[in-house]
């Protein structure tokens, strides 16, 4: 993609969201957006696969601090005109600027290759900030992060699991491996800036530094463009990793996969790829950091008399004694049942003691119920209650 479509592109209404939106906001929206619109989900929708790369494409900017700050900067000077007669055709700049829009012309019968990115032009045209007026156009720039979804179960969540991963994403053109060039050819120097992608201008009492345009600031000219990429080096595709999912991995946790997110421009190392882990509950377990809980029904009689009880664990089963007159509600633990991870941190199984209380009772379990009632009457269960209310 050529500079002027990266600027004339709003990125903002791409994820819906405002200009002032902060990097939270931004992030849900692009999660949002890239879920209902993945092509994994959307087999054969093809216009559900082009909103996928345009929400990518526009996450890939704006969550990057510098090249959103690059990106609304472009917007602020070219969008309205920009100071001094900036702007594009059409945009209403003022005499005696020049036309950004030349610089990003089709002339000349030069080859389409995509231009090196805002910050290029940024930096051409007003020095970087006090930065040498020489630095070159077209220098490395990092490879984007990317950010994808996966879900798993719980045991996978506990005991970690490998699974393959499908994504369609930016990557390095397979068949010019990068440089925008048909195979068979490379890319020459440019003979106009000698490679810097840069040209000196002068305008009156001003000079200017501004993107070569033979070489749309690139500082190489592709004369056969790969018929793949059509010169940008880049290409969408789709592949599939190995992720390792590691044992104990929280809901919502991101893994990190480095190197396998966009690719860099100008050699530059690519970006990371980041999973975020969603976790399906389990419709028995609980989980407590390290430690995994359980709720178990008991019978009063268990609870008052005491005994022993089976308790499921995520790999078989152990038993457990109830001391006797244990209260509904008190937590036993069975120390090493909960997750085990690499590092050797082992957690626990919690056990809550739930006193099971039937809708329905028979004669015979009324009877035996209320001999019991009559055998404790003298008993008062709550002597802190009774004694504030006869006090009142």
């Amino acid at each position: 993609m050529s500079a002027r479509e990266w600027i004339g592109k709003d990125f903002y209404r791409e994820l819906g969201v405002s200009s002032d939106a902060t990097a939270d906001e931004i992030k849900k929206a692009y999660r949002k957006l890239a879920k209902e619109n993945h092509p994994d989900a959307n087999a054969g929708n093809a216009e559900a696969e082009k909103k996928f790369k345009a929400v990518s494409e526009a996450y890939g900017v704006l969550s990057d601090t510098s090249k959103r700050k690059e990106y609304d900067e472009a917007r602020r000077l070219f969008g309205s005109g920009g100071p001094g007669g900036f702007g594009f055709p059409g945009g209403g700049a003022g005499g005696g600027g020049f036309d950004v829009g030349d610089i990003f012309g089709q002339s000349g019968g030069q080859q389409q290759a995509g231009f090196g990115g805002l910050g290029d032009i940024l930096g051409g045209l007003f020095g970087r900030r006090g930065g040498a007026a020489g630095a070159t156009a077209n220098r490395p720039q990092r490879g984007a992060d990317v950010e994808t979804d996966v879900r798993i179960d719980f045991t996978e969540a506990v005991k970690g699991a490998t699974l393959p991963l499908r994504l369609s994403s930016p990557a390095t053109c397979s068949t010019c491996g990068g440089n925008g060039a048909k195979p068979g050819t490379t890319p020459r120097t440019c003979s106009n800036c000698q490679g810097s992608g840069l040209v000196s201008r002068s305008q009156g009492a001003f000079a200017f530094s501004e993107p070569c345009r033979d070489c749309r600031g690139r500082g190489t000219i592709i004369d056969d463009p790969c018929p793949e990429c059509a010169g940008e080096g880049v290409s969408t595709r789709t592949r599939t990793l190995t992720v390792r999912i590691p044992p104990g991995v929280a809901d919502d946790q991101r893994i990190r996969l480095a190197g396998q997110g966009e690719p860099g421009r100008g050699g530059a190392q690519p970006g990371d790829l980041y999973v975020r882990v969603h976790v399906a509950p389990h419709p028995v377990f609980g989980r407590q950091g390290l430690d995994l809980t359980i709720t178990v029904p008991v019978s009063f009689a268990e609870l008052a008399l005491g005994g022993t009880i089976t308790v499921p664990t995520l790999e078989g089963k152990v038993s457990l004694k109830v001391p006797q007159g244990t209260a509904s509600g008190r937590v036993l633990r069975v120390r090493g049942k909960g997750i085990a991870k690499r590092d050797g941190a082992q957690g626990d199984l919690l056990v809550t003691l739930q006193a099971a209380i039937p809708s329905k009772v028979d004669d015979k379990a009324r009877e035996a119920l209320e001999a019991y009632a009559e055998a404790m009457s003298e008993h008062d269960p709550r002597p802190e209650i009774t004694e504030l209310l006869e006090g009142r």
